[in-house]
């Protein structure tokens, strides 16, 4: 006997969770984009040569504090830039150096964490979103049974698994959302602890 019983199919399963998966699928956009760009930004940021700081201390040992400044330009990272800035203090005293050196990490930090915030919203508010749809759906339910004065399982049953795709999409966005957040503020953090190194090299350097 021919198997009449159609399949699931995705995209139609995704069509009939109604409006609300509109508001959903632009947040998984977004959020895919965001953790796309976020990481490659990041990454690119965390890049340092490997011989950066004995470079410096090779041009700060030789007094040429002009080359020292030149090569952080060339070199042109977040790290870079920190150093930069701490080499054009040079001659003023220690802490002074450090107060700018701070300043200026907190200015790179803040960069790497631009829209970062977005992520944490979104995996907020899309599995909200979600179960405002699975609500709005179990709505309708009961609205077609008085009006049909029909219960029948058929009635429910489709309802139901039609708009369980709200909830479920939207806690899959929300996880999605909130694993990238985590993960992105996981790599500033490791980039923070290179950054850190770095300028306690630099002060030695200084100090020695």
């Amino acid at each position: 006997m021919e198997n009449t019983q159609e399949g699931l199919n995705f995209l139609e399963l995704i069509f009939k969770g109604g409006v609300v998966m509109i508001p959903i699928g632009l947040l998984s956009i977004v959020t895919i984009y965001l953790i796309i760009e976020r990481f490659i930004f990041i990454r690119n940021a965390s890049k340092l040569e490997v011989n950066f700081m004995n470079n410096v201390k090779d041009l700060l040992a030789k007094g040429d504090v002009k080359a020292a400044r030149a090569f952080c330009q060339r070199v042109n990272s977040p790290i870079s830039r920190v150093i930069e800035k701490g080499i054009m203090r040079i001659g003023k005293p220690i802490s002074d150096i450090e107060s700018s050196i701070e300043s200026m990490a907190s200015l790179e930090t803040g960069a790497l964490e631009k829209n970062l915030n977005w992520l944490g919203i979104i995996a907020g508010i899309a599995p909200m979103l979600g179960f405002i749809g699975t609500i709005a759906g179990i709505i309708k339910i009961f609205y077609n049974i008085a009006v049909s004065d029909n219960i029948s399982i058929g009635l429910i049953a489709g309802g139901l698994y039609e708009k369980m795709i709200t909830s479920g999409s939207g806690l899959i966005v929300g996880v999605v959302a909130y694993t990238g957040y985590h993960f992105l503020n996981s790599m500033i953090d490791k980039f923070n602890t290179k950054l850190e190194r770095t300028a306690v090299d630099f002060i030695d350097v200084l100090e020695s």
